[in-house]
């Protein structure tokens, strides 16, 4: 049992593997950090009984450090696909760990990694434009990009209005991933996001504030490739949901 894993879906290469699921990272029971990474899949359906296995993904090259409140997607370019693992906290390094701050977390890196399932390599990418580890933020995969929305900055503690835009080509040679900053972005941390058709994704509850939850919902729409948010019609929220200091996304951790 992992707590705040990144988590999504993958096209399996065979039938009997249709959907897989990709998990990385997250806290243990211990209150320690992973840094595996696993893959599940269903291997047989019969009288309504479900089986899944899951095996453990071995990765060399640039390997992503144990972390947890990050973000794992696919994108597929010319008949491939590969994995964009971003953000998250991790753990001060030991050497500067002291009995105060021994369980101290600190933001990640504002690192890019491809991660390549079937050969287990994993490339670490720097992009100008990413100046922070975001922890807790959205991500939504289309094709060939991702977009990240919002987030949480330790260092800064701030939740910023961001909207990126990180396109991966695969041809035959090396990857190439750019990093574009588009205009308007939420304010927004530990939203869930949910798909309600092709084009269009519901971002709920989450945090705009440490202690102040956000109310508001909003619609993530995608027409020839250009991403609009608009705020929606906010649900009748009952009393225990508008009182309650636990929300959709759990808490900051």
């Amino acid at each position: 049992p992992l707590r705040y894993p990144a988590t999504c879906t993958f096209k399996g290469s065979v039938e009997s593997e249709k959907y897989q699921y990709i998990i990385h990272g997250g806290k243990t029971p211990n209150n320690e950090l992973s840094d595996k990474i696993y893959v599940m899949s269903v291997v047989c359906k019969n009288n309504k009984k479900v089986t899944f296995r899951c095996t453990e993904k071995d990765l060399v090259g640039d390997v992503p450090e144990a972390r947890y409140g990050h973000s794992i997607d696919v994108v597929y370019s010319r008949g491939k696909s590969v994995g964009v693992l971003f953000g998250g906290r991790a753990y001060i390094p030991s050497a500067q760990r002291t009995t105060e701050k021994w369980n101290s977390v600190a933001d990640c890196l504002p690192q890019v990694f491809l991660l390549d399932f079937e050969f287990g390599c994993s490339t670490a990418y720097m992009l100008p434009e990413l100046q922070d580890g975001l922890s807790f933020h959205v991500s939504i995969a289309r094709n060939d990009t991702i977009y990240i929305l919002g987030g949480h900055s330790l260092a800064n503690n701030v939740r910023p209005a961001n909207l990126y835009r990180i396109r991966v080509d695969l041809p035959l040679g090396s990857p190439a991933v750019n990093c574009t900053v588009l205009p308007g972005g939420i304010s927004v941390s530990s939203a869930i996001l949910t798909q309600t058709n092709k084009d269009e994704f519901v971002i709920v509850g989450g945090y705009q504030l440490e202690n102040q939850k956000r109310m508001v919902c909003n619609i993530v729409s995608f027409e020839d490739n250009e991403i609009a948010i608009h705020e929606m019609e906010t649900p009748d929220w009952t009393p225990d949901i508008k009182h309650s200091k636990i929300w959709f996304g759990s808490n900051m951790g």
